[in-house]
Order: structure tokens, then sequence, then C-alpha cells
């Protein structure tokens, strides 16, 4: 399942939530920083430990003081103006993170898993709302389409402002739409 919510991620008691994180792994501002300052010091230590996360990659770890399980931390890519295989590091952003969770299920042999997204390289990385939003979706519609199995992942993406909001909510029902008249 897929859908939308309009909600602080931070206080979802979600199986996983992903972060939008910095490549260094370090509190920052927006959704990051609420991640950060929610969890407690003991995920800043953690992130130290990692150290470092690539531009698209993605690393899981406890999610400590959150009412979720575990943080999935991916980094966005930062804007410039579209020319700079943004739109493939940004899809590899949910690729990547939903190969983590899925993963994540299976160890904990869990049978469904609740994920939740926020809007990815939307806030101070500048990426456009309404082509991010079309990217994330068709992401994880096509990840769920060429490995069934990842169809016990519900993902949801969490908007924390009204207008992404709106874009999740007539992005999915567009592709509600196009799916049934294909079929």
């Amino acid at each position: 399942m897929i859908s939308t919510l309009k909600a602080d991620i931070t206080g979802l008691d979600f199986d996983i939530i992903v972060n939008a994180a910095n490549s260094r792994l370090l509190p920052g501002g927006g959704v990051c920083g609420a991640i950060f300052s929610k969890a407690g010091k003991e995920l800043e230590e953690e992130c130290q430990k990692i150290g470092h996360c690539q531009t698209g990659q993605a690393v899981i770890t406890d999610a400590y003081a959150l009412p979720c399980k575990a943080i999935i931390h991916t980094v966005g890519p930062i804007y410039k103006d579209g020319k700079h295989n943004e739109a493939e590091f940004l899809s590899a952003c949910y690729w990547n993170s939903l190969s983590l969770a899925y993963n994540y299920m299976r160890m904990h042999e869990m049978v469904r898993l609740t994920l939740a997204f926020p809007c990815i390289s939307t806030g101070i990385y500048g990426y456009p709302n309404e082509e991010a939003c079309k990217i994330a979706i068709s992401t994880v519609k096509k990840l769920m389409s060429q490995y069934p199995d990842a169809k016990a992942i519900d993902v949801i993406f969490v908007c924390y402002l009204e207008k992404d909001y709106m874009l999740y909510k007539k992005e999915l029902r567009r592709h509600e739409i196009n799916r049934r008249s294909i079929a």
C-alpha cells in the first residue's frame, strides 16, 4: 500500500521512518534536525560512528527516544538545475531506503512493515516539490512492481506542509487512475 499523510514524522509509531540526512549524518535543519532532537544524543553518537553517507545511499540506525523502531538516513541531492543527475540520485534515495526496509523486515521476521518517507531534498536542498513528488512515487511503484515481496511494506509519504500533502494526494490519485485505465 502507498499512501500519504499530513503529519510530523517524528511523532509516528511506524516501524521505520526515513531521515532526509546530510552526508556527514549530523543534526541539521528541517526534518533532520527534528529527528535528531527528539531521538536524543544516542542517535548522534551512533551516526558519528557510521561517519558518512554518499548522496543517494542510505544507512539504518536505532530510533532511540522516537516511537518508531528504526531510522533510515538517506542523503538526497542538492538541486542545481536538473542536469547533474539529481533525478537519479533522488530516485536512488527511495530505492536504497526501501531495500534497507525490506532487509530489516526479513531480518526481524516481520510479515508487514510500515515505512514513512518525508519529502526528500525539497527543503534547503531546493528540489522542486512537484518533480520530487513524481520521482518519489514512481520509484516506489517501480520497485514494488519489480519485487512483489516489497508489497509487504506499507509506504506512507509523510508531508509536514499542506502544499506537499496536496501534491502527493494528487499524484497518488493520478497513478491510481492510470493503473485502472491500463487494466
